[in-house]
């Protein structure tokens, strides 16, 4: 038997055009009537994935808690439903099944294709819901017979292959395609597996992705066409492909630039001149320039023609040395980005509260672009000490930031600061002035590293006594992010990360002190999702740990900021900032240590409405020995709620000590923006 040319839709291969919602049932008598209380379920068939489709495909379903109808509008919703049902048999590759209407009501039922149906929905009273029990005859499932591809311009012609009744049903096919075995490993399908409509669909994207990836950038793929064999209970599908020319990326052009200088964008582009064209290679670079914060807006287009292949340059536009041109090439394309500046200047304001540092206030403003090489410019001024039982006044952090991207080579950062601090905290009184540099890049997958030189000229009061400090230190700093967060602001749900730190330093007072600071912080995140609790990012158990030791010298030969310290939202909550540790007799002063040590649990629970809930335990010591794990372990616990904006959760915790030290606060109350860790 010859085979029926069917083309296919995204239910299926359409053997029957699907009438409108009301067919052509006449509805003169439904303005006089009430609409027909009903509801619409499916029976189960044995095939789960049939189900659902004919659920999603029906309008009886979709339509009956929105749009009441009359009697007769209803039996043209009925009967229109048959083919949309049909299609999602169809499009499982149940082609020999049917499907069924029954109604129920008033202990009376009726089939759907009855020509008594419309008699029967006028004759519902008020008050009566009918009950519309959809469903199939599944019948044999098909399955993919010969997948066939011919050129997109193949014309009329018997195949070249086949049965005579085999070469009528292709009778459109005028030669075949070969493929390579990559490009036909690409189609996702293969014969014999059953003819479910999504799959040969996505042929057509696959094949057309594939291609373009190898180079072939004009390359068309059109909508696959099924050939049904009924006594076979197969299906052919027939692809039209056209290749076009195999294709490098030619020269590039952009448009839009203003205040972003030319030489930038190419310097920083992921793509080169002669280099094969890919899609994807093109919008990684794409988003790559969109990550950089300079532009609003990145479009890439073609160029209008391809051009003849020219001599390799030694040098391309952006400075770089041109791809080895791949085999096989046979002209270049043009690549066109358009570029949309994004504003240049930014203010925000930066406000929060704990009832130990008290309140703090300020203010900063970012140039983006400042050089024209998406060099940053931020300056920030902050009061601090607004009250709080570990400050003793007010105090003061103002820094200028510059920001040097892409410093001597692609994605190095160099950063600068000068910054002017004041705090007058219970532990000691500090003046001091700071002057930091680093350099800062990716190092493998997760990792990232930096290395820099700080200058700190200080005036400290602790206990008393005055003290003029000049430090020099070299902070060196490894990290490793597994968390895979869309942006820093947003809270990890899963997960491990890491922070590694050594600082090599030297304070020049009375003598030379040499000590080295090292640090190491570690949190990971688990989702109970994983263990079929909740949904997907609402339930996490967060954990954190923190160690710190100070090698070369003892408590009392070190600057008091230079010591290690535990208490307050960043360590141990429900202990005041610097409340964890040593004391300075039987004050509330805290001396500071050698080691450090501290561990948090916290339970995360997100709620409707951008609401969530805390729960957490923190614990740790602090002591002038120099390995971590000594001293007397402080234990506090408590709860919070969130509040999730576009820019990160709004932070409110209270947290009690379990065992509070001599003076020790009774509770603490914090408010901030983000997670602690």
């Amino acid at each position: 038997m010859a085979g029926l040319l069917l083309c296919i839709s995204m239910l299926g291969w359409d053997i029957v055009p699907a009438q409108g919602e009301d067919g052509d049932m006449p509805v003169v008598h439904e303005l006089v009537r009430q609409a027909v209380s009903y509801d619409a379920s499916v029976d189960p068939t044995a095939d789960s994935a049939v189900n659902d489709s004919l659920k999603a495909a029906s309008q009886l379903v979709s339509l009956q808690k929105t749009q009441k109808v009359g009697p007769y509008a209803l039996a043209g919703r009925i009967r229109s439903d048959y083919d949309r049902l049909q299609g999602a048999l169809q499009s499982r590759g149940y082609y020999g099944g049917h499907a069924t209407i029954r109604l129920e009501v008033a202990g009376r039922s009726i089939d759907g294709h009855s020509p008594d149906l419309a008699a029967f929905l006028t004759s519902v009273k008020s008050g009566e819901t009918v009950h519309v029990h959809l469903g199939g005859v599944l019948g044999d499932q098909f399955t993919v017979g010969r997948i066939i591809v011919a050129p997109e311009d193949g014309g009329a012609g018997a195949s070249q292959t086949g049965s005579a009744g085999e070469a009528a049903a292709f009778s459109v096919v005028r030669n075949t395609v070969t493929l390579s075995d990559e490009e036909r490993d690409s189609l996702g399908l293969k014969e014999g597996v059953p003819a479910i409509a999504a799959d040969v669909l996505a042929m057509q994207g696959r094949l057309l992705t594939h291609l373009q990836e190898e180079g072939y950038g004009l390359s068309d793929v059109q909508t696959p066409q099924a050939i049904l064999h009924p006594e076979k209970k197969q299906i052919d599908v027939q692809l039209r492909v056209r290749r076009g020319p195999k294709l490098v990326i030619g020269p590039m052009t952009l448009n839009g630039l203003k205040k972003v200088r030319p030489d930038y964008v190419r310097r920083r582009m992921l793509l080169r001149e002669g280099q094969l064209y890919q899609p994807s290679a093109i919008e990684q670079a794409r988003l790559d320039l969109g990550s950089t914060g300079l532009f609003a807006a990145v479009v890439q287009h073609n160029g209008d023609k391809v051009l003849p292949l020219s001599s390799p340059p030694q040098k391309t536009t952006s400075g770089k040395k041109p791809a080895a041109r791949p085999a096989g090439v046979e002209g270049e394309l043009p690549i066109d980005f358009d570029f949309t500046e994004g504003k240049r200047h930014r203010v925000t304001g930066d406000v929060g509260y704990s009832t130990d540092l008290g309140g703090r206030a300020g203010v900063s403003w970012l140039h983006r672009n400042l050089l024209g090489r998406g060099e940053q410019l931020r300056v920030s001024a902050m009061a601090t000490g607004l009250g709080g039982t570990a400050q003793q006044g007010l105090g003061y952090d103002g820094y200028v930031d510059f920001m040097k991207p892409d410093f001597m080579e692609r994605s190095q950062t160099l950063g600068l600061r000068v910054e002017a601090v004041r705090q007058l905290l219970y532990s000691y009184h500090q003046t001091a002035l700071l002057v930091q540099g680093h350099v800062s890049r990716p190092l493998w997958k997760d990792f990232s590293g930096s290395v820099g030189v700080t200058l700190e000229q200080e005036h400290i009061r602790q206990f008393g006594r005055k003290a003029e400090y000049f430090i020099g230190s070299i902070p060196i700093r490894l990290d490793y992010d597994g968390t895979h967060r869309a942006s820093p602001i947003e809270p990890a749900t899963h997960g491990f990360r890491m922070t590694l730190g050594i600082t090599p330093s030297v304070s020049l007072e009375h003598k030379t002190s040499f000590f080295i600071p090292m640090n190491g912080q570690a949190s990971t995140y688990f989702d109970l999702h994983h263990l079929g609790m909740g949904k997907p990012g609402y339930s996490i158990i967060a954990m954190r740990v923190m160690v710190g030791s100070i090698q070369g010298a003892s408590t009392w030969n070190l600057p008091p900021d230079q010591r290690l310290y535990a208490g307050g939202p960043g360590s141990v909550r429900g202990f005041r900032y610097q409340g964890v540790g040593p004391q300075y007799g039987t004050t509330k002063y805290a001396i500071g240590g050698t080691s450090m040590d501290a561990g948090t649990i916290e339970f995360r629970q997100r709620l409707p409405k951008n609401f969530g809930l805390a729960a957490f335990t923190d614990a740790g010591q602090v002591s002038s020995k120099s390995m971590p794990g000594h001293g007397k372990l402080r234990v506090g616990c408590g709860g919070g709620v969130r509040y999730f904006t576009p820019i990160g959760p709004v932070r409110v915790d209270v947290a009690v000590p379990l065992n509070r030290p001599n003076r020790g606060d009774k509770w603490e109350l914090y408010l901030g923006l983000g997670e602690t860790f």
